[in-house]
């Protein structure tokens, strides 16, 4: 399953808002440097869909808020 991201860093708390089926909104309590934000953004995706860190791929977007993630499920 492939899904948009818009990320949300620095945050006050940290939660996903599904806007459409395949579109998501993320927001984290850390801030976008050194790929911390995109590690806390797999890690939150991971808990909401049930799914190991090691199947969620971040296609493109790495430095963008814009990602798109590829979620293999089980």
């Amino acid at each position: 399953m492939r899904i948009k991201v818009k990320v949300k860093p620095n945050a006050k708390k940290e939660e996903i808002k599904k806007i459409e089926d395949d579109y998501y909104e993320v927001k984290v309590t850390v801030v976008p440097e050194k790929g911390k934000a995109n590690k806390k953004v797999v890690e939150l995706l991971s808990k909401y869909f049930k799914v190991p860190k090691s199947r969620i791929v971040l296609v493109r977007g790495e430095t963008s808020r814009e990602k798109i993630f590829d979620i293999q499920e089980l």
